[in-house]
């Protein structure tokens, strides 16, 4: 036990590497210590990231580590897996006199032959600030720098704040494709290198036993007349700036700042429509008595605000089910202090809560593989946020067989006939990713059937 707190990376002996993960590892040196993993949520990118610094440390004597997370209660899971691996990390984030000191003592005593080794986990945030941005020179040349959930890392700012001089460099991610950004995934591509094989899709990770498998529910819900009305205004309006859009869809959109507006409005309105707390009645009537159960309700725009919508989504969840239902329930947002969401998952691993309410907080990395049960209350058309949520829910636990998904999808209104053919197109993609996640469950055909009523409706045969 005692190696594993030498403050170098080294594989424990308990953790053995998937095939896909060694070929991951082995892809990236085979790139010259660049690239990008494109792995399914879930399927070890942190281990295969570690063991990739472990066999940097065993070939070239690897000195330094720095991790980059998008939130800080990803730092504090990095921190849990670092440690397992024999690191001693600084926890770079928030309060710079907490960290600071502690960093440049340790790179003094690096530098004069005293330490091994230097590990600092930090967020994108602390990333581009002067106190870390004034440390990174100092870092020696065999340092790897890792970006988790790397496409967090392209907006401008963030990718000017990487630093230049660190030649070794990870990215990981199941989705490193910026949306609506090209500019900004190239650049994370310029920097961290090259998406590499084996891309690991979530077909993948379930048939090589990283995910379990799973039942998937799709559940329509109609809007009500005063959604389903501003939700034909909202549809309108998109229609008349894409008439004036020349070229891609993604540069467009990218730069159009009104047309950005209009696709958040509407995605909020269908994420808190009032119809899916009936829907959310009917399905957790017969399921009082199950535990592990994760509720994803609307997305409130960034990991520190809410959107009223989301905020009173959250309360109307909590009320059905605390208080109407006697679910046990509490909620986990980005507003839940660190200490308070170690507590509330250990009290959902024991199942003295029988489930979460989340808001988007539970996206990007966030690990409790006991998640058995997911009603999804807002199906985001984000890809990104769509491949997350079901890879979150789908990462094996002791006893987990198989998960069960419930998928509130709004039932589009009826529309006229130009707004009609607006929606058709809308539709199209966010349809395809209901579809291949339908095929992929244990009850396909049922799954399938649920959704055959939208295709029909908009001749959407090709999906």
């Amino acid at each position: 036990m005692s190696e594993f707190r030498s403050g170098v990376p080294l594989l424990p002996a308990s953790i053995q590497l998937r095939r896909y993960q060694q070929e991951a590892v082995n892809s990236w040196f085979a790139n010259r210590g660049r690239g990008t993993l494109k792995m399914a949520t879930g399927s070890g990118k942190t281990i295969t990231a570690l063991a990739i610094a472990s066999e940097l440390y065993q070939k070239i004597g690897l000195q330094g580590l720095i991790v980059v997370c998008p939130y800080r209660h990803l730092v504090s899971q990095w921190a849990r897996e670092c440690e397992k691996f024999g690191l001693e990390p600084i926890l770079a984030f928030e309060n710079v006199h907490n960290w600071q000191s502690k960093l440049s003592t340790q790179l003094y005593n690096l530098h004069a032959g005293n330490q091994p080794f230097v590990t600092v986990i930090t967020t994108n945030a602390t990333l581009s600030k002067d106190g870390l941005q004034s440390q990174l020179s100092y870092f020696p040349e065999k340092t790897l720098i890792i970006g988790d959930e790397a496409h967090n890392l392209g907006s401008p700012k963030l990718e000017e704040s990487l630093p230049r001089n660190i030649g070794l460099r990870l990215a990981l991610s199941a989705t490193p494709e910026r949306r609506y950004d090209e500019s900004g995934t190239d650049a994370i591509l310029d920097y961290f290198g090259p998406v590499l094989p084996p891309e690991l899709t979530l077909a993948d990770a379930i048939n090589q036993g990283a995910l379990v498998r799973y039942l998937y529910y799709p559940v329509l819900v109609p809007l009500t007349d005063d959604e389903a009305y501003s939700y034909a205004q909202l549809t309108t309006k998109i229609g008349w700036n894409l008439s004036k859009l020349d070229g891609n869809l993604a540069l467009e959109m990218a730069s159009n700042d009104e047309l950005k507006a209009l696709f958040m409005q509407r995605a909020r309105l269908i994420g808190a429509a009032a119809n899916k707390l009936d829907a959310l009645r009917q399905v957790m009537r017969d399921r009082l008595h199950t535990t592990h159960t994760l509720f994803y309700c609307g997305d409130g725009g960034t990991e520190s605000s809410m959107s009223r919508r989301s905020s009173r989504q959250l309360t109307a969840v909590a009320r059905i089910l605390g208080g109407e239902l006697g679910y046990r329930v509490n909620t986990y947002t980005a507003q839940t202090p660190l200490a308070e969401r170690e507590k509330l998952r250990q009290q959902f691993e024991s199942g003295e809560l029988q489930g979460l309410i989340a808001i988007r907080c539970l996206d990007e990395g966030v690990d409790i593989p006991a998640i058995r049960n997911a009603i999804i209350l807002a199906s985001s058309s984000n890809p990104r946020q769509f491949i997350q949520r079901r890879g979150r829910v789908l990462r094996p636990h002791p006893g987990k067989e198989r998960a069960t998904l419930f998928d509130m999808i709004v039932r589009p209104p009826e529309l006229d006939g130009k707004t009609w053919d607006v929606e058709r197109n809308l539709l199209h993609k966010e349809l395809r990713r209901f579809v291949e996640f339908a095929d992929l469950a244990d009850n396909a055909e049922e799954a399938r059937a649920k959704l055959l009523a939208l295709q029909n409706k908009y001749e959407l045969f090709d999906v």
